[in-house]
């Protein structure tokens, strides 16, 4: 599977989405075949893996959400991982997790 890095299309002043995400592949990421992490400025952020050892199909990911670099299992969003989701699906996970206090 070839990833590929995506160019951000966004000003920085909107929402982040999936088109922002740059999956990286390597020996540091040899569990998956690619992951993703963002930040946003509320100190939340997202962490996406696709395939290797994850909740994932075909050309699904799976997510966690991350208070300050870490994963947070208390979020109104979710208390766990959530897998098989399409990419329009991460988006709204993201613009979610871009509205928490």
């Amino acid at each position: 599977m070839d990833i590929k890095y995506k160019v951000n299309k966004h000003k920085l002043t909107e929402k982040k989405t999936f088109d922002d995400l740059v999956f990286e592949v390597g020996s540091s990421y040899s569990f998956t075949d690619g992951h993703a992490r963002f930040h946003f400025d509320n100190g939340y952020g997202i962490s996406v893996i696709t395939g290797g050892m994850s909740y994932t199909t075909s050309g699904t990911y799976e997510i966690a959400v991350l208070k300050d670099g870490r994963i947070c299992y208390d979020t109104p969003i979710t208390n766990d991982v959530i897998g098989h989701l399409s990419p329009d699906e991460v988006t709204e996970i993201m613009l979610k997790i871009q509205n928490l206090k």
